[in-house]
């Protein structure tokens, strides 16, 4: 049975239960892997427990893979079947200090089993804002909301310590009839990353010509809210005919969103790139001039931050999460979730080099204060804080 050592001094184990993993890649595998990073870095050692995905045969010695199926609605996210004969003797045999769980769902119930099991203290990151993702579920949508915040609540309660990303998230827990303790702590990025783009890149491989070009950067799903940003893109083109609108990412709505842009004749200036590796992320921030994102689902949205990283100025609608991701007039602009003041604000941008490169600047200082390494050493004292009073109460002692 593990508990924590004294003679580690600052250095812990810790295991980590995440429903994806790569080679799939979204938010929360992005702020898994850069926390994972820094923490490694700073000495501590991290196991992560995912789900296995098909022709993915590389050996990695600190992640263990479980069977998994495609999920009904969205193929390429798997299931993970949360069962092991293994895994007790496996994870008493790693001396974990903490448990750490990225959803209240499969793998994160297996990470909670074993935390009970082995008298660990349980953390928990909500990533996601549940309730927002009803349409994906066939059963009525006030229904699958209800059940989605009550199981949100419960589960959090359940927990030693819970991680939110920013204080508007928080607050959003409390009013749930949250009770455990809750930190805020954004993912952050590593800024040296994005001010290293090919500013050229992006309009070479995609014949953008020299006009303005607005970036998002997502899931191509309804819960980003993209039909808003075709509409606003289309009063933007309006004014701007030689500006384009690049969507880097992939996902079920791609279809409805390139109906959309041929029914408002814009079908030739919105390019779908699919997805982006980091080297081509970092260009595709490079050469916009303004990142757009009408995401209203969102508990962070990395995407804000590495944008700001690059010097990009951000208009983005004011919801939780992403408000609190932003500082209005300084690394962006927030509006109103409707298209004609989401167009406004990027015209507003457009229409100013000063303001924009100002922006941009302010942006990029924003980003530094949020730095991967400052934030996982924020994350490792939150550990090392629970370790210790774990074992100060006589929790996880040998019998």
């Amino acid at each position: 049975m593990a508990w924590f050592r004294p003679g580690a001094g600052e250095r812990l184990r810790i295991g980590v239960f995440t429903e994806s993993w790569k080679p799939y890649m979204s938010g929360v595998v992005r702020s898994i892997d850069s926390f994972a990073s820094a923490l490694s870095a700073q000495g501590h050692e991290l196991f992560i427990f995912a789900p296995g995905y098909p022709g993915h045969r590389r050996r990695e010695r600190i992640v263990f893979r479980f069977l998994s199926l495609p999920a009904p609605t969205n193929p390429d996210f798997r299931l993970c079947i949360p069962l092991s004969p293994r895994l007790g003797w496996t994870a008493a045999r790693l001396g974990l200090d903490v448990i750490h769980v990225h959803s209240p769902f499969l793998m994160g119930q297996l990470g909670v089993r074993l935390a009970r099991r082995l008298r660990l203290p349980l953390v928990f990151t909500f990533h996601t804002l549940y309730h927002h993702y009803a349409h994906y579920v066939p059963l009525p949508r006030p229904l699958t909301e209800w059940a989605a915040l009550r199981w949100s609540r419960d589960f959090c309660n359940g927990c030693d310590l819970v991680i939110a990303p920013t204080p508007g998230v928080r607050d959003f827990l409390l009013r749930l009839g949250v009770t455990t303790r809750v930190e805020v702590l954004p993912t952050g990025v590593d800024p040296q990353r994005f001010r290293q783009g090919d500013p050229t890149w992006l309009r070479r491989s995609y014949n953008l010509g020299n006009g303005p070009v607005l970036l998002f950067v997502g899931r191509l799903g309804r819960e980003k809210n993209l039909g808003l940003l075709i509409r606003a893109y289309s009063r933007v083109r309006a004014v701007h005919p030689d500006c384009r609108l690049v969507l880097v990412g992939d996902g079920p709505e791609e279809p409805a969103l390139r109906a959309q842009a041929r029914s408002l004749g814009v079908a030739d200036g919105v390019v779908f790139t699919g997805r982006f590796g980091d080297r081509e992320l970092a260009n595709a921030y490079a050469a916009a001039d303004v990142f757009v994102f009408p995401s209203v689902t969102e508990t962070q949205g990395i995407v804000l931050l590495e944008a700001q990283a690059a010097g990009l100025p951000v208009v983005t609608v004011r919801a939780l999460g992403t408000a609190d991701m932003v500082v209005e007039g300084r690394g962006g602009l927030l509006c109103e979730p409707e298209e004609e003041f989401l167009a406004a604000a990027v015209l507003r941008l457009l229409a100013d080099e000063g303001l924009r490169k100002a922006m941009g600047a302010a942006a990029r200082a924003r980003a530094e204060a949020l730095s991967t390494p400052r934030l996982a050493r924020r994350l490792g004292d939150l550990y090392l804080e629970l370790a210790r009073g774990w074992r100060g109460a006589g929790e996880g002692v040998p019998s």
